[in-house]
């Protein structure tokens, strides 16, 4: 069972804007990192292919899908077009590639899935992700949802019993929008209270199957051990899923400009490492990550895990480079940046008490899975 990595050119230099968050190269820092690592072997590596406006409708309006190729073509849109489908906004901006980039993204889940369907795999799509789109609309700078359909791809290959774990900042409303009363999807979630779209509340159950768990600010390594161990894995092992589609946004690391989670890397490789062991069909997506460093040290590192690589605690000269090439225009972050964002991936460990707080959300989902186990 070789892991495979779907990526594309379409990402290196593509940005939706200059004053944008995601201004940053990310899917290009993976490919190449873990390509200077030597990690990557020409029979792993695939290119996404785009996925075409008939499989997009699947979950995604026509009409929607058609004002977003023409945005594209004319790099404009009327009043009417962005008071109904959020495009050109701020958040949402017109760039040259706004509907190819996405549906490249979507293509890369569709083969994913594809895979996964034909048998048992492992599968990593840093350019997925993409978990706030919503039918009709673009949302939270995302204009396609690539995690949706990715389920909808593997039900579409067979497979039903679908687990579907989100460790962005953010909570992925347009995922829960999905299929919050689908029993056969198991939606688990650890994201910011009190952060944009401020959706996922403790109290969610949907048919019974979501699980949201807002965290308070600082959360760090030991409360997300505490959290994987005594609730996303014994949720995921209670479903027992035929295929995991773990979403894994890089926002949630102390670095990161989107949240004020105080994560290092290894508590997102553990949640990964831990998941990779319970399904032998499982999908990996990026997500949020707009600190260029964290992104695409984090994104190296899943692939690294995914392959039982070892990590080093020095990274060689060609790796170095890449990481001494980017840029982070416009932020402080990016004047000068800490020498172990140039030559390591592993942050160091960020750890302290496990707050009342979290112990107590904790203990609330742990009483609803009694009845799984």
């Amino acid at each position: 069972m070789i892991p495979r990595f779907v990526g594309s050119e379409i990402y290196r230099g593509s940005s939706y804007g200059p004053a944008h968050p995601l201004r940053v190269p990310r899917v290009s820092t993976v490919m190449d990192l873990v390509r200077a690592m030597g990690w990557l072997a020409p029979n792993q590596y695939l290119t996404s292919p785009r996925a075409k406006p008939e499989a997009l409708s699947v979950w995604h309006d026509p009409d929607y899908l058609a004002a977003l190729q023409d945005a594209e073509r004319v790099q404009a849109v009327s009043d009417a077009v962005r008071a109904r489908h959020a495009l050109g906004t701020a958040a949402n901006p017109i760039f040259p590639e706004v509907f190819r980039r996405p549906a490249t993204g979507v293509g890369g889940v569709m083969l994913a899935a594809a895979g996964l369907g034909a048998g048992p795999g492992v599968w990593h799509v840093p350019g997925g992700g993409t978990h706030h789109g919503m039918p009709d609309r673009a949302n939270g700078f995302c204009y396609l949802n690539d995690p949706v359909i990715a389920i909808l791809s593997l039900r579409a290959q067979g497979l039903r019993r679908i687990a579907y774990v989100d460790i962005d900042a953010h909570h992925p409303d347009g995922v829960e929008y999905a299929f919050a009363n689908d029993p056969d999807v198991l939606l688990v979630s650890i994201h910011e209270e009190n952060r944009w779209p401020r959706t996922g509340a403790l109290e969610d159950e949907g048919a019974g199957q979501v699980f949201n768990l807002p965290v308070p600010r600082e959360f760090h390594d030991d409360e997300m051990a505490l959290v994987r161990d005594r609730m996303i894995l014994p949720a995921v092992a209670a479903f027992r899923p035929e295929a995991l589609v773990l979403q894994c946004g890089a926002d949630a690391v102390t670095e990161d400009p989107q949240s004020r989670l105080s994560l290092s890397n290894n508590a997102h490789w553990s949640v990964v490492s831990a998941l990779r062991s319970m399904s032998d069909r499982i999908m990996v997506l990026g997500g949020g990550g707009y600190n260029p460093w964290s992104a695409g040290r984090l994104w190296a590192g899943n692939w690294a895990i995914l392959n039982n690589l070892e990590i080093p605690e020095r990274l060689p000269a060609e790796a170095e480079t890449v990481l001494r090439g980017l840029e982070f225009p416009g932020h402080r972050l990016g004047r000068a940046p800490p020498a172990h964002w140039f030559t390591t991936l592993r942050d160091a460990p960020r750890e302290g008490p496990v707050r009342d707080t979290v112990r107590a959300r904790v203990e609330r989902l742990e009483a609803r899975l009694i009845p799984w186990v």
